[in-house]
């Protein structure tokens, strides 16, 4: 069955059709929960917290084929609204996606990962867009709700702050 026959079928009420949906994405949504909390019980709770809202909203989604970047913004926006209230500062590591870059030694992701971690929300939040979930500039300009240029921008920024900091090499 496809992704946009589930989430027709979610949106009219099946509850395992939504649970179908959940676990084709639950494990991208873990890590990138785990990339705004740092903490693996914190990661845990903004994924059920967005499951719950996703399920309540789903039927506010338009276009069933933008179910993973509907509910990947729910989780980041989850995420946010989880720091905030416990007071913290914006997205961590990056390790486990690192991890999966062989070009990159040990010493040089953990580096990269640091960086990230250290870049303004808005300017992390691109680059995880962009380089962990691949979207383009223009999927990445109608989930955040802003022009594309805005989109380039930051993330130009925040290879340039990455640059400065690691060095031409690292990037």
């Amino acid at each position: 069955m496809t992704i946009e026959k589930r989430v027709n079928k979610a949106k009219k009420g099946n509850e395992k059709a939504f649970q179908a949906l959940i676990e084709i994405e639950k494990r991208k949504l873990y890590r990138i929960a785990y990339l705004y909390v740092k903490k693996e019980e914190d990661a845990l709770d903004v994924v059920q917290e967005t499951i719950c809202k996703a399920f309540i909203s789903i039927k506010q989604l338009k276009d069933a084929a933008y179910f993973s970047t509907w509910i990947t913004r729910i989780l980041i926006n989850t995420a946010i609204d989880y720091l905030k209230k416990k007071n913290c500062l914006i997205p961590s590591e990056e390790t486990d996606q690192l991890m999966l870059q062989p070009h990159l030694h040990l010493e040089e992701k953990l580096d990269l990962a640091d960086a990230i971690s250290r870049l303004d929300e808005m300017y992390k939040t691109v680059i995880i867009y962009r380089y962990y979930k691949d979207l383009s500039i223009k999927q990445i300009a109608e989930i955040l709700n802003c022009p594309e240029g805005t989109v380039k921008t930051r993330l130009h920024r925040a290879i340039m702050q990455l640059k400065t900091e690691l060095g031409e090499e690292c990037i």
